[in-house]
């Protein structure tokens, strides 16, 4: 599903510049829960921007769904983005003088489906992240949970292939973290969604199957957290 083939992405030209991944080779499958963890200025986001084709690899092999992101023009890029990845950032960012039903209908407004199948999928949405009764509300009168799982809803609206989430619990307490991080272990292991997940809490990056680790943008880890899992247990 997303297959890295030495990838090296370089900010800058001449000098200085900036190696933000080096030579990173990996290969996620469909369906896998995934997380991606490393001190700050590691390339964890930059490996998140390669995936979604916001950035171009400097050199290597993106491949997403067996399609080759380095290769794509910046529509192509887009109606990937728009199709086949959601997108939860750390930040909430919400449209405030729209309605949670709104906000989350927001991508398919942007593709130009039409109304009814927009609110069906919102619909969903919303149920997938026990919601749907806040559909009225502005982002306003909820709290920062509930913000970030309006912000889930709105990335599961398209219905994707895949979710990168990029420290998504970050600015939310401990007991909203670990309802955002449940909600999305079942996505996972309900809707198939393939899930990469960049966090510096080693409680939260547990939540997936496997836990990559870069340092200055190469791979300096890589935990199988099953297969540890059934070696304790034996």
């Amino acid at each position: 599903m997303i297959e890295f083939r030495h990838v090296t992405k370089v900010f800058g030209r001449g000098e200085p510049t900036v190696r933000a991944v080096g030579d990173l080779s990996f290969m996620i499958p469909h369906a896998a829960f995934w997380s991606l963890m490393g001190p700050s200025g590691s390339g964890k986001s930059t490996v998140l921007h390669l995936i979604a084709g916001l950035t171009p690899p400097t050199e290597g092999v993106v491949l997403v769904d067996g399609a080759n992101v380095a290769t794509m023009n910046d529509s192509e890029a887009a109606a990937l983005r728009r199709q086949r990845i959601g997108y939860l950032l750390q930040t909430f960012s919400l449209m405030p003088f729209l309605s949670v039903a709104r906000n989350v209908g927001l991508p398919l407004l942007v593709d130009g489906v039409d109304r009814p199948e927009t609110e069906g999928r919102v619909h969903e949405a919303l149920a997938t992240v026990n919601m749907s009764h806040r559909a009225r509300h502005l982002p306003h009168h909820l709290s920062g949970g509930e913000q970030q799982r309006v912000a889930l809803a709105r990335a599961l609206v398209i219905r994707p292939a895949i979710l990168l989430a990029d420290e998504p619990t970050g600015n939310l307490d401990r007991a909203a973290g670990r309802a955002v991080m449940d909600l999305i272990r079942q996505i996972n292991e309900r809707l198939n969604v393939t899930i990469l997940l960049v966090t510096h809490d080693p409680v939260f990056a547990a939540y997936a199957a496997r836990v990559l680790r870069l340092e200055d943008g190469h791979l300096a880890d890589d935990a199988d957290l099953v297969r540890l899992g059934q070696a304790e247990n034996r």
